[in-house]
Parts: C-alpha cells; structure tokens; sequence
C-alpha cells in the first residue's frame, strides 16, 4: 500500500510568497522520474503550518492532475484540534488521493488515551487508509508504542511514520504491532539500519533532494542487501545531517535551488531563508551525495 521510498515534499514559493506552481511540476516529475513510490503533500515539510487549508486544497488538486496516478499521493491532514482534523480529513476524502498521514497533535500535549481518541475520531471520518505520525522533535508530544498497537486494531489506521530515530522504539512496534501493520521510517538518518532490521519504507526529507541515491537504498535496504544500502547511505549522510542544519524545510528549499529545480528559496514566515553560513556545508553535502549544480 504505501511502502518503499516516499517524499515529504517542499511546497515550492515565489519571492512573494505565492506557490510556484512552474517548478512544483518540475520536482513532482524529478520525484516520479527517479523511483520515488509516494509523495507526502502538505505536511510539515510542506509547510502546511503557514499555508490555508483552501490553498491546500488548491495545492493537492493540482498535484494529483499532474501525477495523474503514477505514484500514491498522501495527504497530510494533521491538526491540533480534533474538529479541525476532522473537517479537513472530509474534504480532503473528496479528492482522489490514496490516503493520509495524521500528525500527533502539537502544542497542546493530549495524553496517550488523548491521543486513541484523536486518531480515532479522525480515522472515523474517511473510508481511506490513514498513516499515523509520531514525530515528538516537533509536536512536544510522544506516542508510545502501546498507543499504536491500540490503534492499529482500526480498520483502516495502516500503518506509522516513526520519527523518534530509536531503533528500540521500531523493535516494540514490531513485537506489538500485526505483521500487516506499516512501519515507516520518519528519520533519514537512522533510515538505513530501520529498512535492515525489517522496516517497510522511509518518510523523507532527503528524498527531496536525492530521490534516485535513496530509491536505490531503500530498495537494497528492503532487500536486506546490507553491504549496497549502507554504501548508498554512506553517501547521503551528509544530507542527511545538514538538510537539519537550520529548521526543515529551509535547507531542503536552499538545496533544491541550487541544484536549479525551483526558482527561489523562499519560505513563508516565521521561516526565513537559509544562513549564508551554512550554504557551504550544504554544497558540500551535495557534492557528496554525487549531486550537480
């Protein structure tokens, strides 16, 4: 269903602000074209904090005319408030995407049996598969392995986005969660090791940058071609590291422009554009992942 290797993917924006719709096209085929299986439309990568959920909409449709069914399309639906989820999972479920990925809510910090009737309500208010997302870096929230396996008894909750980095975490999933049940990656530098030790694909911001290096590390990984996916992943690393260097997904948008697949850097507020200070490093990175520009 949603496995293999899947993008988190920028929402590209002109110097005014405006979605870039010219070079949107441009890296939703640099995707296809390169092994990606999936791409994550609107979620925190793709700035969903900042954009209204009727540009969103606008956004996912032109996604999906362009596409045209050659990859899956996961639409992020997050929110901190249960209604809101709720209303935006509705009319995200007329569109014709493949399912969605449901942040854990941010800032106001539910408890685990918060959390169960969260996703649930959500869950309830679509008859596609939905994702989970665990990702406390960001939320100030962490859903522990027992809350999934509770959840995972939903009949259409199919799977999570782990993005704690804990090897430890994917091995209590596994013990507690159904075999069928998606364990994917949300942290690309650990990405490596979780396909090894029996992950099914990788969430992920690199991909955005490298999407060929890490199709083809993913595959091996799956495969359990140890010796090929670590020396893929040996030469990712250093994106891995650095696309973090400032708050995601400002060195992602700073990598692409460089590599000229969009026209501008720009970030809608509070983000700003990457630090000259940090442009080098990330040259550097790309250099070493065998990226031209």
């Amino acid at each position: 269903m949603f496995s293999g290797s899947l993008v988190a993917i920028i929402t590209p924006m002109l110097a005014d602000g405006q979605v870039d719709y010219v070079s949107l096209k441009k890296l939703l085929n640099y995707q296809v074209d390169n092994g990606t299986d999936g791409l994550v439309i609107m979620g925190t990568t793709g700035e969903a904090a900042t954009i209204p959920f009727s540009e969103q909409l606008t956004v996912m449709q032109f996604v999906l005319d362009e596409v045209q069914g050659r990859v899956k399309i996961i639409a992020g639906n997050g929110s901190n408030s249960t209604a809101e989820a709720i209303e935006k999972t509705k009319q995200l479920n007329e569109l014709a995407i493949d399912g969605f990925l449901t942040v854990t809510p941010y800032y106001n910090k539910p408890t685990q049996a918060g959390m169960v009737a969260h996703f649930k309500a959500v869950a309830a208010a679509t008859d596609k598969p939905v994702l989970l997302y665990n990702v406390p870096g960001r939320t100030g929230v962490d859903m522990l392995a027992e809350t999934v396996a509770t959840l995972s008894a939903v009949p259409n909750i199919v799977g999570i986005k782990e993005a704690t980095g804990s090897l430890a975490r994917l091995a209590e999933l596994q013990k507690l969660c159904p075999n069928d049940f998606l364990l994917l990656s949300g942290d690309d530098a650990s990405a490596c090791e979780f396909l090894l030790q029996g992950g099914h694909g990788v969430i992920s911001v690199t991909t955005n940058v490298a999407p060929l290096a890490m199709s083809q590390m993913i595959k091996a990984a799956v495969q359990q071609d140890r010796t090929t996916a670590e020396q893929i992943d040996q030469t990712l690393q250093g994106l891995h590291r650095d696309l973090f260097i400032e708050s995601n997904p400002i060195p992602s948008k700073w990598a692409l422009w460089r590599l000229g697949l969009i026209n501008s850097d720009f970030a809608r507020l509070p983000l700003t554009q990457l630090e000259p200070i940090h442009q080098s490093a990330i040259e550097q990175a790309l250099h070493q992942a065998n990226l031209k520009f």
